[in-house]
């Protein structure tokens, strides 16, 4: 196994484990984005991210799930320097398409392989 592939399967195992919570505080989930608290609190002011209602930011607390969002977030406003704005409606339309290509794939198989032709 290559040292990068070594890094990724941990990043994966990581990234597992924290899905398995229930959820995150502020600083637990900028460090899972690998951000800095601010850039967390400046996304959720805008709406690109969701926190759970919280009495104040000291009590936000983030749904695991939410912390792959917001990697692809912060990873496509750095490659492309894009908007937060542009990066979130990114993500969105990425989401979609993996939801799309799930029902497809479990449609093709309710179908069968040999109906598909009809």
């Amino acid at each position: 196994m290559t040292r990068a592939t070594t890094a990724v399967t941990l990043i994966s195992e990581e990234l597992i484990e924290l899905l398995d919570d229930a959820a995150l505080s502020l600083e637990q989930f900028a460090n899972g984005c690998r951000m800095a608290p601010d850039w967390v609190r400046a996304r959720v002011q805008a709406g690109v991210l969701q926190a759970e209602a919280g009495a104040g930011e000291g009590q936000w607390r983030f749904a695991s799930a939410t912390l792959v969002r917001a990697r692809r977030i912060a990873h496509l406003e750095h490659t492309f320097d894009a908007d937060p704005q542009l990066a979130a409606l990114t993500t969105d339309l990425m989401e979609e398409v993996a939801a799309l290509r799930q029902q497809l794939q479990a449609l093709g198989a309710q179908v069968g392989p040999g109906q598909q032709d009809c």
